[in-house]
C-alpha cells in the first residue's frame, strides 16, 4: 500500500529549511574558525542525503522485523554506549564523552539508543499488555532495563538526551494504561533523582539559577539564554531577513546547534516561526493518525513512541531557547546541526512511514 506522502513531504521540506538555516547560522563562525564557511552545511547535507536513502530503505522493511530483532538491536546499543565511555575510543566534545569520531564526522550512540529503547519498550508493552497494571510483574523489569541505559548515558554525561529518552518512554508507557499511582511514584523518584544529579554536578544548579535570572551572571551561565532572547525579542513579523542575523556574529555560541530556532526567529520573524511550527504540527498529526489506525499493538506503540519523542524534543528545545526551562543541551529535531540527531530523526520517520503502509 502507499505511504503517507504528506508526512514524507513535510519532513523533507523541514529538513531542507534546516540545512539552509545551518548555513545561515554557521557560515561566519565556520569561516573564522575553520576557514571554510560551508564546513557545517556540507556535513549536514551529507547526512541529509544518507538519511533519504535510509528512509527509502526502511519504508520497504516489514515493521514486525523490528519486533523480532528488538533484543539484538538493544544489545548493540548497549555495547556502543559502553565502548564510547572508553578513553581512546570515545571522543570528548563539550565536556561529554559521547561520540565516535569518524574522520571529521562524529556519531553519537546515545541518539540511536532512543530508537533501540523505543523498539524494545514497544515490544515489551505489547507482549505484557495483561500484566501492565502490575508494577512488579509488568513494569519493574522494563524499568530496570531503562535505568541501566539511563545510567550509561549519564556517565558520558549527556543529561539532555537521557531526559528526552526517559520522558518519551514514560509517555509511551502511560498510553499502555498502568495505574495512575505508578506515575505519581515515578514522579517522586524523578524529583529525588534530579536533586541527586544537581548535588553531584554543581554546574546544573548554575543552569537553574541562570534560568531563574539570566542577568545574575550575564557573562557566564546566563550568557547563552540572554543572547537567545536578544535574537528572538526584536525579530518582528518578518525578521531581519535571511543571512542578516546579528546574534550569529559571535554573540550566540554555536548558533547552528541547540539555538538554531533563535536564528530562525531573528531572520524570519513571527511568520518564519509560524511556518516552522506548522510543519512540526503536520508531522505530529500525521504520525499520530498512523498510530491510531494500527490494530497491532507493537506497531501502534512504536509509531506513537517515535512521533511523541520527536515532538517532545522540539517542544523542549523551543522552551529552552525562549528561556521557559533551564538549558539542557537538547537539539531541535530536523533543524539543528548534528549528523546523529538528523539520521535518528529521519530513521524514525522512515519507520513510521513503513508502518503507515499497514493501514493507509
Amino acid at each position: 500500500m502507499k505511504i503517507d506522502k504528506i508526512l514524507l513531504i513535510s519532513t523533507i521540506i523541514l529538513i531542507c529549511f534546516g540545512v539552509i538555516m545551518v548555513y545561515s547560522s554557521s557560515n561566519i563562525w565556520a569561516a573564522y574558525k575553520y576557514g571554510d564557511p560551508y564546513k557545517f552545511v556540507k556535513s549536514q547535507f551529507i547526512f541529509f542525503i544518507v538519511g533519504l536513502f535510509l528512509i527509502k530503505f526502511l519504508i520497504k522493511i516489514d515493521p514486525s522485523t523490528y519486533e523480532k530483532y528488538s533484543n539484538k538491536i538493544l544489545f548493540i546499543c548497549f555495547v556502543l554506549l559502553v565502548l564510547v565511555l572508553i578513553p581512546g575510543i570515545g571522543k570528548v566534545r563539550n565536556g561529554s564523552r559521547s561520540w565516535f569520531g569518524i574522520g571529521p564526522l562524529g556519531i553519537q550512540p546515545s541518539e540511536f539508543t532512543k530508537i533501540g529503547l523505543l523498539i524494545y519498550t514497544s515490544k515489551y508493552l505489547s507482549h505484557n499488555n495483561r500484566n501492565i497494571k502490575d508494577i512488579k510483574k509488568g513494569l519493574l523489569p522494563l524499568f530496570i532495563v531503562i535505568l541501566i541505559f539511563f545510567l550509561l548515558i549519564m556517565l558520558e554525561p549527556d543529561f539532555g538526551t537521557a531526559m528526552v529518552i526517559i520522558l518519551t518512554l514514560v509517555g509511551l508507557i502511560f498510553i499502555a494504561g498502568p495505574k495512575l499511582s505508578f506515575f505519581i511514584k515515578i514522579g517522586l523518584v524523578g524529583l529525588l533523582g534530579i536533586v541527586v544529579l544537581i548535588a553531584i554536578a554543581p554546574y546544573r544548579l548554575q543552569r537553574i539559577v541562570s534560568y531563574l535570572n539570566p542577568w545574575s551572571d550575564p557573562l557566564g551561565s546566563g550568557f547563552q539564554i540572554i543572547q537567545s532572547l536578544y535574537a528572538i525579542g526584536p525579530s518582528s513579523l518578518l525578521g531581519t531577513g535571511f543571512g542578516n542575523s546579528v546574534q550569529k556574529n559571535f554573540y550566540l555560541p554555536e548558533p547552528q546547534t541547540d539555538f538554531i530556532f533563535s536564528i530562525i526567529a531573528e531572520e524570519f520573524g513571527f511568520l518564519g516561526v509560524l511556518f516552522t511550527i506548522s510543519l512540526f504540527i503536520i508531522i505530529f498529526y500525521r504520525s499520530i493518525k498512523i498510530s491510531l489506525s494500527q490494530t497491532d499493538l507493537f506497531k501502534k506503540y512504536l509509531s506513537f513512541g517515535l512521533s511523541f519523542g520527536i515532538t517532545l524534543q522540539v517542544i523542549l528545545n523551543i522552551l529552552v531557547v525562549t528561556g521557559t526551562i533551564p538549558t539542557t543541551g537538547i537539539t531541535c529535531v530536523f533543524l539543528s546541526y548534528g549528523g546523529s540527531s538528523l539520521l535518528v530523526s529521519m530513521i524514525s520517520i522512515g519507520i513510521i512511514l513503513s508502518i503507515s503502509k499497514e493501514n493507509n
